[in-house]
Protein backbone atom coordinates (compact mmCIF):
# COMPACT_ATOMS: atom_id res chain seq x y z
CA UNK A 1 0.00 0.00 0.00
CA UNK A 2 1.05 3.38 -0.64
CA UNK A 3 1.81 5.68 2.35
CA UNK A 4 -1.45 7.56 1.66
CA UNK A 5 -3.27 4.58 1.48
CA UNK A 6 -1.93 3.16 4.85
CA UNK A 7 -2.26 6.71 6.73
CA UNK A 8 -5.91 6.32 5.64
CA UNK A 9 -6.39 2.40 6.82
CA UNK A 10 -4.79 3.16 10.05
CA UNK A 11 -7.39 6.01 10.73
CA UNK A 12 -10.29 3.54 10.16
CA UNK A 13 -8.60 0.87 12.26
CA UNK A 14 -8.43 3.35 15.07
CA UNK A 15 -12.16 4.36 14.92
CA UNK A 16 -13.10 0.61 14.91
CA UNK A 17 -11.06 -0.12 17.94
CA UNK A 18 -12.88 2.31 19.95
CA UNK A 19 -15.81 2.11 18.80
CA UNK A 20 -18.77 -0.08 19.77
CA UNK A 21 -17.75 -0.59 23.24
CA UNK A 22 -20.86 1.29 24.91
CA UNK A 23 -23.18 0.25 22.27
CA UNK A 24 -23.33 0.57 18.01
CA UNK A 25 -20.21 -0.96 16.76
CA UNK A 26 -20.28 1.60 13.93
CA UNK A 27 -20.30 4.72 16.08
CA UNK A 28 -18.70 6.66 19.31
CA UNK A 29 -20.09 7.59 22.57
CA UNK A 30 -19.32 10.08 24.52
CA UNK A 31 -17.14 7.91 26.80
CA UNK A 32 -15.04 5.56 23.63
CA UNK A 33 -14.55 9.45 22.44
CA UNK A 34 -13.17 10.21 25.55
CA UNK A 35 -10.91 6.90 25.73
CA UNK A 36 -9.85 7.71 21.50
CA UNK A 37 -8.60 11.14 22.64
CA UNK A 38 -6.94 10.25 25.66
CA UNK A 39 -4.82 7.15 23.88
CA UNK A 40 -4.23 8.50 20.56
CA UNK A 41 -4.12 12.60 20.49
CA UNK A 42 -2.93 13.14 24.06
CA UNK A 43 -0.65 15.53 22.88
CA UNK A 44 -2.75 17.56 20.36
CA UNK A 45 -6.38 17.55 22.85
CA UNK A 46 -5.12 18.03 26.93
CA UNK A 47 -8.43 20.72 27.52
CA UNK A 48 -10.38 17.57 26.02
CA UNK A 49 -9.60 15.13 28.95
CA UNK A 50 -11.65 17.69 31.03
CA UNK A 51 -15.52 16.21 30.95
CA UNK A 52 -16.72 19.87 29.72
CA UNK A 53 -14.25 20.05 27.02
CA UNK A 54 -15.19 16.68 25.92
CA UNK A 55 -18.76 17.16 25.89
CA UNK A 56 -18.32 20.28 24.21
CA UNK A 57 -16.13 18.60 21.50
CA UNK A 58 -18.81 15.56 21.30
CA UNK A 59 -21.61 18.65 20.64
CA UNK A 60 -19.46 19.97 18.36
CA UNK A 61 -18.74 16.83 16.59
CA UNK A 62 -22.28 15.30 16.58
CA UNK A 63 -23.60 16.64 13.61
CA UNK A 64 -26.61 14.82 13.06
CA UNK A 65 -27.41 15.17 17.17
CA UNK A 66 -28.13 11.63 17.64
CA UNK A 67 -25.19 11.62 20.66
CA UNK A 68 -22.85 9.69 18.93
CA UNK A 69 -19.98 10.17 16.73
CA UNK A 70 -20.09 8.33 13.71
CA UNK A 71 -17.31 7.52 11.21
CA UNK A 72 -17.80 10.88 9.04
CA UNK A 73 -18.41 13.12 11.92
CA UNK A 74 -14.82 11.38 13.31
CA UNK A 75 -13.41 11.87 10.34
CA UNK A 76 -14.27 15.93 10.58
CA UNK A 77 -12.42 15.87 13.75
CA UNK A 78 -8.95 14.24 12.10
CA UNK A 79 -9.08 16.50 8.79
CA UNK A 80 -9.65 19.70 11.07
CA UNK A 81 -6.17 18.61 13.98
CA UNK A 82 -4.31 17.68 10.01
CA UNK A 83 -5.06 21.64 8.79
CA UNK A 84 -4.14 22.56 11.90
CA UNK A 85 -0.99 20.81 12.26
CA UNK A 86 0.01 21.29 8.53
CA UNK A 87 -0.66 25.03 9.25
CA UNK A 88 1.70 25.24 12.63
CA UNK A 89 4.56 22.93 10.13
CA UNK A 90 4.29 25.72 7.42
CA UNK A 91 4.89 28.67 10.09
CA UNK A 92 8.20 26.55 12.09
CA UNK A 93 9.15 26.08 8.56
CA UNK A 94 9.50 29.63 7.93
CA UNK A 95 11.29 30.79 11.33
Amino acid sequence: MTELETAMSLIINVFDNYSGKDGKGDTLSKGELKTLIEKELPGILRNAKDKSECDKLMKDLDIDGDAEVDFKEFIVLVAALTSLGHERFEKMGKK
